[in-house]
């Protein structure tokens, strides 16, 4: 089992930035790939980022490309993501998520709100 916890999330303006944290346990940290999704209320999940066991690949969804950073600290079983530029429609949950093979852990995700 790998337990994950979110924080970090909050209001903040459009333009403004946050940083998210995903701590996790269990389980030894850098044997995941790790990611983030979000949902907005009456939408489906949808990916954000996901950074590779190393932190040497990672990849992005369209509409945060450019914006956000994933970034992890295997020494610390912390996974980031740095969001700036923030807009109404990043306004969702967010959530991280521990993936390898068959298996795949989540967290109770993080709530960001943007205002206009």
């Amino acid at each position: 089992q790998v337990q994950l916890v979110e924080s970090g999330g909050g209001l903040v303006q459009a333009g403004g930035s946050l940083r998210l944290s995903c701590a996790a346990s269990g389980r030894t940290f850098s044997d995941y790939a790790m990611g983030w999704f979000r949902q907005a209320p009456g939408k489906e999940r949808e990916f954000v980022a996901t950074i590779s066991y190393s932190g040497g690949r990672t990849q992005y969804g369209d509409s945060v490309q450019g914006r956000f950073t994933i970034s992890r600290d295997n020494a610390k079983n912390t996974v980031y993501l740095q969001m700036n530029s923030l807009k109404p429609e990043d306004t969702a949950v967010y959530y991280c998520n521990a993936n390898r093979p068959f298996t795949t852990y989540w967290g109770q995700g993080t709530q960001v709100t943007v205002s206009s």
